[in-house]
């Protein structure tokens, strides 16, 4: 444990975090003349589209709905009129259904809303009956990258007791700094939303609220001190710079010293985990009926002129934030969607803004470090960094030699993708990509599995 700072306890590596946007404050960027709105934006069933073309339509209103319980409402960020249901390139590296909306640049509000500051006041008196329900009607998901639907991790079974709650101000990634500027200039609107979450879940017991932040943003830990020392129940822990920090399981080990079981949510063990940016969407969507039509993205890596934390309608272009930044430099090569160690390389900069997109990344040649793949040299580095405690090496051979039904035993699903493996490899093998194969084959087997046993029972029945 690094000069006694938190950190987690298996695995684990160490980056250059290249934070060049960290004193950059967030600007609003101006609203597009058209946005492109995918459908489905979060993790679960697709939503589906409640408009047509021509339709008129103004910000905050349902332009498609939620189609299951793991699903989410998608707004409108702009009003103008609807222009096409159709596919379209999405930060995924795949068409999907979006929305086309021209926008009449009047920003028309399909309901009103408040502008209630927050307070500790504010919340002690809120009635939260609602507060889950508007946090499904205005549409959030989890902002650090998952895009899991928010209000499913407010409901959880009645028999689950949650008494602890976590904001993650890891932002481990390197690069990025969108939640650290948040955290410097909003802080009293994502503690109120810490706090909100805490009286949520209060009524099985008391509940601790923790806001866990890596040292190397001292500038954030003071101005969510400062907030947080005006609520009961809340600490902000100061966490070693160590990656995957942000992991969901890795926060809850840090913090609390509770390790989540394989194939197990948080709350098993009694957390929920929310990043900081959801925390103040879902004060705004409690306490002021705002839908949640924007989010802060950051724009950096030496490949694009000016790097900066932009506060972005969805549904804007990628190009029109570069654009924005003073466009690329010469020598730049590279586009990846989120971080370098998570994030997705893309082709075209011709894709939408989304609930997930956290950061806009673009690479020199010199920065992107891209090498020749080699043979494993059976180092067992992969295994000493990695935070799930797996085999990646052996993993990645029985992938290549497709014994798929050898991935359950090794835990392949336990995997969280964070890339320490593919950082540390001595080969530079591609074991994160592999890995994402064989779990495609590995659930294809599995679910196969499930089937031939519901059949078998419903045969036995008769």
């Amino acid at each position: 444990m690094a000069f006694g700072l938190k950190t987690f306890s298996r695995g684990g590596i160490h980056v250059d975090d290249r934070k060049y946007s960290h004193e950059s404050p967030i600007e609003k960027l101006p609203a597009p003349k058209t946005v492109v709105i995918p459908i489905s934006q979060h993790i679960g069933a697709p939503a589906k589209a409640v408009v047509t073309k021509d339709q008129a339509v103004k910000i905050g209103q349902l332009i498609a709905e939620k189609s299951g319980f793991i699903s989410a409402n998608v707004l409108s960020p702009v009003s103008g009129i609807v222009k096409a249901v159709e596919a379209r390139m999405t930060p995924t590296g795949f068409k999907q259904d979006c929305i086309v909306i021209e926008n009449d640049m009047k920003d028309e509000y399909f309901e009103a809303f408040t502008a209630v500051a927050p307070s500790a006041e504010v919340i002690e008196k809120l009635d939260i009956s609602g507060a889950v329900k508007a946090v499904e009607k205005a549409g959030i998901v989890g902002m650090g990258g998952a895009a899991f639907p928010t209000s499913v991790k407010l409901s959880p079974p009645p028999d689950v007791k949650i008494d602890t709650v976590i904001l993650n101000g890891v932002e481990c990634e390197p690069y990025l700094t969108a939640d650290a500027r948040i955290m410097i200039e909003d802080a009293d609107r994502i503690v109120a939303g810490l706090a909100l979450i805490m009286k949520i879940f209060s009524k099985n017991g008391p509940v601790k609220g923790y806001i866990g932040i890596e040292a190397n943003k001292p500038d954030s830990i003071q101005k969510m001190a400062e907030a947080a020392s005006k609520y009961k129940d809340i600490e902000v822990v100061s966490l070693a710079l160590k990656y995957p920090q942000g992991g969901e399981k890795q926060l809850i080990n840090a913090i609390v010293g509770r390790d989540v079981p394989s194939g197990k949510l948080p709350s098993a063990v009694g957390c929920v985990v929310q990043n900081v940016a959801t925390a103040a969407s879902i004060y705004d969507a409690a306490v002021n009926n705002r839908p949640l039509i924007e989010r802060v993205v950051t724009v950096t890596g030496m490949g694009v002129k000016k790097q900066k934390n932009l506060l972005v309608r969805f549904g804007t272009m990628f190009t029109e934030l570069i654009d924005y930044c003073g466009g690329v430099t010469d020598d730049a090569s590279m586009l990846i969607c989120g971080g370098p160690m998570m994030g997705k390389a893309l082709q075209t900069s011709e894709v939408p803004v989304t609930k997930a997109v956290s950061g806009i990344l673009v690479l020199t040649q010199s920065e992107a470090n891209l090498y020749e793949e080699a043979p494993c040299i059976r180092c067992g580095r992969c295994v000493d960094v990695c935070p799930m405690g797996l085999q990646p090496g052996l993993i990645n051979k029985v992938i290549d030699a497709a014994d798929y039904g050898r991935l359950e035993e090794l835990s392949l699903l336990d995997c969280i993708e964070c890339g320490s493996c593919n950082y540390i490899c001595a080969g530079h093998e591609r074991l994160v990509q592999k890995i994402k194969i064989g779990k495609v084959k590995l659930q294809e087997i599995l679910k196969a599995r499930k089937e031939k046993e519901a059949q078998t029972k419903k045969d036995d029945k008769k």
